[in-house]
């Protein structure tokens, strides 16, 4: 096919029988891009002509195919995000555009991939570069094993196309994927230099993926036949139309009907939670009336005991009344019979009668202070019992107050010696570093001093050559102006001049060593340099060490703030039944707001963006950030902490705190 064409397929590698990629790339006029499909092309760096067909330079096609995967890839994932918030629903495996959110990211992945010849057949997969984040990524094996357990899969393409289903459902693609780009000398065995994960585009796509994390999906890989499948991007998806525009407003209609419908569901299930809370709070109080029921069955029967006793006490008294009175009568008898006896003693008889008198009166009034102190005792023992009753009651409400505190402080006390323990790790290896560092400051300095050593004997021997070369020169003169005046003389210096033929082999292997040593001594400074260089780039690596523990010690510290603030969050969570009743009224009365509506922020009046996503307060109803509604607290509907925004926050604090006694 003639034209130019969007060169979304595959690289074809460097093997000239290499066999034809999956996915072969489409001319733009049979497509049939208008709007914003020409705006992607343009925003990909594609230049058009007047006919709306874009043309391109043949320098280089592969940055052509990058650029058009990430425009793809860009296309279906925010695609995916819109359709899903709106579908407002966990997805599954029909779902279209998850579909082919999986096709664009296995030709993202396939880009640039080396083809491995066998005996047989071609082998060019994306399951092996795949399989390489489960050494880097340790939470990575359980997706390894279980796709390797499936029974369905059995080719290497199948496990791949597995294993981005089950990173989608955890929610850990853009993490997994993150972690195989960094490692990019690893990545060379499989990809080619110009492939879109071995670029800038494969960081940008990572990061995308990221917004991913807010879709619940829900998929069924163990039925489904993901060998056979074909790879196909479908661009119907992704132009719009008048009938596309048409019923994206009913779509989004349709969405608001649901999240109103939601918003319904969502109060109908609160307002069920608070009914079956009040009705758990009326059995518990049936329960304490039956107990109370009960003590006072037992108190009717300590009643009835202290009856029995004091009726038992009054028949003992009448005895004693009456043996008082029986002795009064022999007592009057024996008085009888000694006035007849002893008239003559009248005196005596007299004091006699008198003392029994008195007898009787000391009697008396100990029957009157006995009876008086059984009365009190009575009364001294009922008393006794209701303060016991009441210490006990107290006694097991503090019991149960203790066991919270209790168990608040040791996870209090867990957290902070898992944090300790962390700080102490980061310190160790900090102070492993630093003698790392020293120890190679030592070597620089060593290093350095024999350089300079080095230097001196390279001086040394260019001095000692340059004196020979003179003394050569000088000889040679010499003997040109002596050659006449020798030539007499020959005969007898035959001798002499061996001598000096020898001397000169001798100098000659001499400057030969030195040249050597000079080359050696050139070699060792080439490998200090490159041991310099090293040691520069372990210096980075300490400082980003030391970034690094700063921002775990921050992290440190606002886990401890966090730590503090639930703290005083679980000391404020009970309310009264009246503000349960009025919350609900006032709950009954507000609109959810539609996401349409709102485009900025209520509070910070910042615009959202993919970044900064729509958080409903589920107090009032508005649409916030994050950062303003990071906020969670257990509303009078609903007894589970939910996302509040941070006037209703305030609000609702001041409140518990009017409250409380």
């Amino acid at each position: 096919m003639g034209g130019d064409c969007l060169g979304l397929g595959g690289s074809r590698g460097r093997h000239g029988n290499a066999p034809p990629p999956s996915f072969l790339p489409l001319p733009v006029r049979v497509l049939g891009l208008s709007g914003q499909g020409l705006q992607v092309l343009r925003r990909s760096g594609a230049r058009t002509g007047p006919d709306g067909v874009s043309f391109r330079s043949t320098k280089d096609p592969t940055a052509v195919e990058r650029a058009n995967l990430l425009n793809m890839a860009k296309l279906s994932i925010k695609g995916l995000i819109e359709s899903a918030l709106s579908f407002g629903r966990t997805l599954d495996s029909d779902y279209p555009p998850l579909q082919q959110f999986f096709v664009v990211m296995e030709h993202c992945l396939k880009h640039g991939l080396k083809v491995r010849k066998s005996f047989l057949s071609y082998n060019k997969t994306i399951w092996g570069p795949l399989e390489l984040v489960e050494k880097l990524y340790p939470e990575a094996e359980e997706i390894g094993a279980s796709v390797r357990d499936l029974p369905g899969l059995k080719t290497p393409l199948g496990r791949a196309r597995a294993w981005l289903r089950l990173a989608l459902m955890q929610k850990k693609m853009a993490d997994y994927l993150r972690c195989l780009i960094i490692q990019r000398d690893l990545l060379s065995e499989f990809y080619e230099y110009h492939a879109l994960m071995m670029e800038e585009e494969g960081a940008v796509i990572v990061g995308l993926l990221v917004g991913l994390n807010v879709i619940d999906a829900n998929l069924c890989v163990k039925g489904e036949d993901l060998d056979s499948q074909v790879g196909v991007i479908d661009f119907s998806m992704y132009l719009k139309n008048e009938e596309d525009i048409g019923n994206k407003e009913r779509n989004v209609q349709i969405a608001a009907i649901l999240d109103q419908k939601n918003y319904v569901e969502e109060l109908n299930r609160q307002l069920n939670s608070t009914v079956s809370s009040l009705h758990s709070r009326v059995d518990s109080l049936e329960k304490s009336n039956t107990k109370l029921i009960e003590e006072l069955a037992i108190a009717k029967n300590n009643i009835i005991k202290l009856q029995e006793e004091n009726h038992q006490l009054r028949s003992e008294n009448k005895l004693i009344l009456m043996k008082t009175q029986q002795h009064l009568e022999v007592t009057k008898v024996d008085v009888e019979t000694e006035l007849q006896t002893y008239k003559h003693s009248r005196q005596g008889l007299d004091e006699m009668y008198n003392e029994a008198r008195r007898q009787l009166r000391d009697e008396s009034q100990l029957r009157q202070d006995v009876e008086n102190e059984l009365a009190v005792q009575v009364s001294m023992k009922h008393e006794i019992e209701l303060a016991m009753k009441l210490l006990e009651k107290d006694i097991h409400e503090k019991q149960d107050t203790l066991i919270g505190l209790r168990q608040q402080l040791e996870e209090v006390k867990a957290i902070n010696i898992e944090m300790y323990q962390k700080l102490q790790g980061s310190e160790d290896g900090l102070k492993e570093k630093n003698e790392i560092i020293a120890r190679l400051e030592e070597k620089t300095n060593k290093i350095t001093a024999a350089m300079r050593q080095l230097e001196q004997r390279l001086q040394q021997a260019e001095k000692a050559q340059m004196e020979a070369e003179d003394e050569d020169e000088k000889y040679l003169q010499e003997c040109l102006s002596k050659s006449d005046s020798l030539q007499k003389q020959i005969s007898q210096k035959e001798k002499q001049l061996v001598q000096l033929e020898t001397d000169l082999k001798i100098e000659k292997e001499w400057r030969q060593t030195l040249q050597e040593d000079l080359q050696k001594e050139k070699d060792a400074l080439s490998h200090l340099r490159n041991e310099t260089q090293q040691i520069i780039s372990l210096k980075k690596e300490f400082l980003n060490l030391q970034d690094e523990n700063q921002q775990l010690k921050k992290i440190y510290h606002e886990q401890e703030q966090a730590l503090q603030e639930l703290g005083n969050k679980l000391s404020e969570s009970k309310l009264k039944i009246e503000d349960i009743k009025e919350a609900n009224k006032a709950l009954q009365g507000l609109v959810w707001l539609k996401d349409k509506e709102a485009t900025h922020c209520k509070l910070c009046e910042k615009e959202f963006s993919l970044s900064k996503r729509k958080h409903h307060c589920r107090n009032c109803g508005e649409i916030f950030c994050n950062a303003c509604s990071d906020n969670e607290l257990p509303l009078p509907s609903s007894p589970k902490p939910v996302r509040v925004c941070d006037s209703c926050h305030a609000l609702l604090i001041q409140r518990c705190s009017s409250n409380l006694p």
